[in-house]
């Protein structure tokens, strides 16, 4: 089939770099513009649009599918539509320009977790598992009936960074899989079914740490977090970033908030048993052990908040 790919992180690049091996022709990959990072706010291609250009295939760049961005995909004829993460929505007339309309792989097992960020709410809400899904785009919100999906036991301890990363590898086979059959016309979609969650885009406020919540759920919502938008709290009106923490099972409790070495481990209370800081980064450094940030600090006890 002739494809035409939308993208912009680089959890999409395994899913197009896939697709771009297999028989089908790629007719045009379209992502988001350049973005100014760092510092110098350096103009930056999106990690999709770097892949695209080492694979030789053209690049439509539009932060929205407007009418210019519909019109030249349009004009493409592509049988089938692939999305990945691209960051907009597709809406009519571009909905239904490929013959077959768009696919699009998303993060969760639908209708759980419907959003910008699945993987992330999975984790914050304490889920056991999660996974990935091709489904049959339409114009309401992640609510396509779905061609095929994996489920994937989160764990304790992996972050919303590493298990995206994970999943970009499996989900990529599980959308190749999809695209191979849809060709072969020997797959269908089964319509969802469940109760529905959604997983808006993660904000500031998801990041900052409310240490009166049970230790175990704020282990949950850093991981949720980490890497982006990053965990974080205030001590004396300066930001700490929480890298990794970890429970500390069988450590007396602490008030919320406060922090003390026990035992050469940096620990700080919450509403149940404490947690363990195990990498923070001070405002304006580096990352590093919590050890070596609080001997800089001196103190015996310190409040966050």
């Amino acid at each position: 089939m002739k494809l035409v790919f939308a993208g912009t992180p680089q959890v999409a690049v395994p899913s197009l770099t896939l697709l771009a091996s297999s028989d089908h022709e790629i007719a045009a990959v379209v992502t988001r513009t350049d973005a100014a990072l760092g510092r110098k706010r350096v103009l930056t291609p999106s990690p999709v649009a770097a892949a695209a250009e080492n694979l030789g295939l053209p690049v439509i760049k539009a932060n929205r599918l407007d009418a210019d961005a519909t019109a030249a995909i349009t004009a493409l004829d592509a049988d089938l539509g692939v999305i990945v993460a691209y960051g907009g929505l597709v809406r009519e007339p571009l909905l239904s320009a490929p013959r077959l309309g768009w696919i699009n792989l998303h993060f969760s097992l639908l209708p759980r977790w419907r959003g910008a960020a699945p993987v992330q709410r999975a984790i914050m809400a304490g889920d056991a598992e999660t996974g990935a899904a091709v489904f049959q785009l339409v114009a309401e919100l992640d609510a396509g009936a779905v061609f095929a999906e994996l489920a994937v036991p989160i764990g304790r301890h992996a972050t919303a960074g590493i298990l995206l990363e994970s999943l970009s590898q499996s989900g990529a086979d599980l959308l190749r899989n999809v695209v191979d059959d849809i060709a072969a016309g020997s797959i269908r979609a089964t319509d969802q079914s469940g109760e529905v969650t959604l997983a808006p885009k993660l904000s500031l406020d998801d990041a900052r740490v409310d240490w009166t919540l049970p230790g175990e759920r704020i282990h949950a919502i850093i991981r949720g977090v980490t890497p982006e938008p990053g965990a974080f709290t205030e001590i004396d009106g300066a930001r700490l970033k929480l890298h990794d923490v970890a429970p500390a099972h069988g450590q007396p409790g602490l008030t919320a908030g406060h922090i003390t070495e026990i035992d050469k481990r940096i620990l700080i209370g919450t509403g149940t048993e404490p947690l363990e800081l195990i990498t923070v980064q001070p405002s304006g450094k580096t990352p590093m052990k919590a050890i070596d940030w609080w001997r800089g600090v001196a103190a015996t006890e310190v409040i966050a908040s």
